[in-house]
């Protein structure tokens, strides 16, 4: 609840922002770290990051079209997997940019890349934090996955599969074996 009015400003400032060209469009939204956004280190939260990481794939599907017959058909934006390193803190106050772009799909899968951009004390911009994620849209009614290439068309772009490659595949190809894991849990009791 505490990131409902960044919620409400991100939905306005995109439905009058200019468009992004689907489906490798960036999008780019400027933040700034408030004291509720702190852990007991007095920079931004990790679990923040993911949380803002929302708001920066709903300024991208606004602006990219995709919003719009997602919410008509009522399908739900879901992730399936998340990975983020973090390399430089955000500190209290401080302005950062959030990028978010589609980097491949497959069959009901999309994987983005998702950065957050910070000002270095030589006034060129760094990345502070990386994150891949893995999602979709999810038909509550048809209790399915939409199919990536059906939501394209609803928008008039023709598109196949667009394969991930390097890192994309490779954390692709964990979150797939994690998942498989997760489906039968094992003892901890058991393992060393």
């Amino acid at each position: 609840m505490n990131l409902l009015f960044r919620l409400i400003a991100v939905i306005l400032k995109a439905i009058r922002g200019a468009p992004i060209a689907a489906p490798f469009g960036v999008s780019r939204i400027a933040f700034r770290v408030w004291p509720h956004d702190c852990d007991l280190n007095f920079h931004l939260n990790n679990g923040r990051y993911l949380t803002l990481m929302d708001l920066g794939r709903t300024d991208l599907m606004i602006r990219a079209g995709l919003a719009r017959p997602a919410l008509k058909h009522g399908w739900a934006p879901m992730l399936s997997a998340a990975e983020i390193v973090f390399r430089r803190e955000i500190r209290p106050f401080q302005r950062f940019f959030l990028e978010s772009r589609v980097l491949a799909f497959s069959g009901t899968d999309f994987l983005m890349e998702q950065r957050f951009l910070i000002t270095s004390k030589f006034g060129e911009e760094e990345v502070a934090a990386l994150a891949l994620v893995r999602g979709g849209l999810y038909d509550r009614k048809g209790k399915r996955f939409v199919p990536v290439a059906d939501l394209f068309a609803l928008i008039g772009i023709e598109a196949s599969d667009h394969p991930a490659e390097g890192p994309g595949a490779e954390f692709l190809a964990a979150s797939t074996a994690l998942r498989a894991k997760a489906r039968t849990p094992e003892n901890w009791e058991d393992t060393p």
